[in-house]
């Protein structure tokens, strides 16, 4: 069912238009490099075929995962061989190239900017962040997006009427074609799979039919990609915003994907303190418990410590006020507001250091009532500074009142 040209290819509205550079690549004789970004089943190594496909050109595919530099320096070779000889040009796709190490990246460039290939690469990682930056800058980059509903159903009815598909063979029920959809999530060689594995089950595609082919969705979820930053991402924001249901949802997405769980539960602790802080201090206890039964037991008994861990991040009281405050310390001291410790708060338990009167005019807190007593703390270019400020959040109420009180006594305000 791979398109044969432009006009076929379902979706990627914004990449086919009248004018688009792929459009260009399509009507004009002349080499480019591109780089295909997108998701899983978007189409990525059906543009790179087409395009071959409309010019003429010889279409050679390396997979990255696979080759080596010896296999891209071959492919190179002999298109520079069939340009020389019979002015035919070469499109070099190379699958998943984020793959390739630096060196192998490297083996691209004289085939690149000599204009010997037109060169696309495609990806379902960020380039900015695998693809060497020489290669980038020589290249265009293409976002392909995920395919919406209706794309997917588009290609799903074309492949059940179409001669190279079932051919009118199979029936498609209605609702098994939603469920379909469903279970494609924007990929549409899932959605393909899918249906071929339905269709050869009963010839009257049922959303039964449908059940028993699938087995069940497919979790798309790629560790070291997009998919990993943008799930951590939206499990953080929805404990932040004590929506306990969708941290669930994100972290068994996580779980059911292959996740490390220590990655999880690192997150887990690193939150406690920063969105919940002293708001609810026990919130940290829970955290780095679960991240220690996790280390102990594994999974998937370790997925009830961190559902624990979770459900109360997500519902304790929250406060910023931690990491605010370290963020601004930290701002000073890079700003140079540094200075130095005062004399009396200078160690005094080494030969000499009377001498030099540190420790003098020291007050031991323990001798004073309340265990305070008024003296500078800080050095003179940041005295006076306010780093901690707490809310009014759960637990930290009682502390601010009595923040607000010590310091108040402490500079005599």
């Amino acid at each position: 069912m791979r398109p044969r040209t432009l006009d076929e290819v379902i979706g990627q509205r914004h990449l086919l238009g009248s004018g688009t550079p792929l459009r260009r690549l399509v009507e004009s004789e002349a080499p480019m490099s591109l780089f295909l970004w997108g998701p899983p089943g978007t189409g990525k190594t059906t543009l790179a075929y087409v395009v071959s496909n409309v010019t003429k050109r010889r279409f050679v595919e390396i997979s990255a995962v696979s080759a080596g530099i010896k296999d891209v320096r071959a492919a190179i070779e002999a298109a520079r061989r069939e340009l020389g000889m019979s002015g035919r040009q070469t499109v070099l796709f190379v699958d998943e190239v984020h793959r390739f190490n630096k060196a192998q990246q490297d083996a691209l460039l004289p085939a690149v900017e000599n204009r010997w290939v037109t060169f696309i690469g495609a990806t379902t990682e960020n380039p900015s962040f695998s693809v060497i930056s020489p290669l980038l800058s020589r290249s265009l980059l293409l976002t392909l997006e995920s395919h919406s509903d209706d794309d997917i159903r588009a290609v799903l009815q074309r492949a059940v009427a179409d001669e190279r598909g079932l051919a009118g063979r199979a029936t498609l029920a209605p609702e098994a074609l939603d469920h379909l959809v469903r279970l494609a999530g924007g990929d549409a060689r899932r959605s393909l799979t899918y249906l071929e594995a339905a269709a050869l089950l009963s010839d009257e595609v049922t959303v039964e039919v449908v059940e028993k082919a699938a087995d069940k969705a497919a979790v798309r979820y790629d560790r070291q990609g997009d998919q990993h930053y943008d799930v951590i991402s939206a499990f953080i924001k929805a404990m932040r915003g004590s929506d306990a249901d969708a941290a669930l949802h994100y972290l068994a997405r996580m779980v059911e994907a292959g996740e490390d769980p220590r990655f999880i539960a690192r997150r887990v602790v690193i939150f406690a303190s920063e969105d919940v802080g002293l708001a609810d201090p026990t919130c940290l206890q829970t955290a780095v418990a679960a991240a220690q039964a996790v280390q102990l037991i594994g999974l998937p008994e370790g997925q009830i410590n961190l559902a624990h861990a979770v459900i109360h991040c997500a519902l304790a009281p929250k406060s910023n006020a931690v990491v605010k405050a370290i963020g601004a310390a930290v701002g000073d001291v890079r700003k140079g507001l540094i200075g130095q410790v005062p004399p009396h708060l200078r160690d005094s338990h080494y030969p000499g250091a009377a001498g030099l009167g540190h420790g003098d005019g020291y007050k031991y807190p323990h001798d004073f009532d309340h265990g305070l007593v008024r003296q500078e703390y800080a050095p003179e270019q940041v005295r006076g500074r306010r780093y901690y400020e707490p809310t009014r959040h759960g637990a930290e109420a009682p502390v601010a009142g009595r923040w607000a009180k010590i310091r108040a006594f402490l500079r005599g305000e």
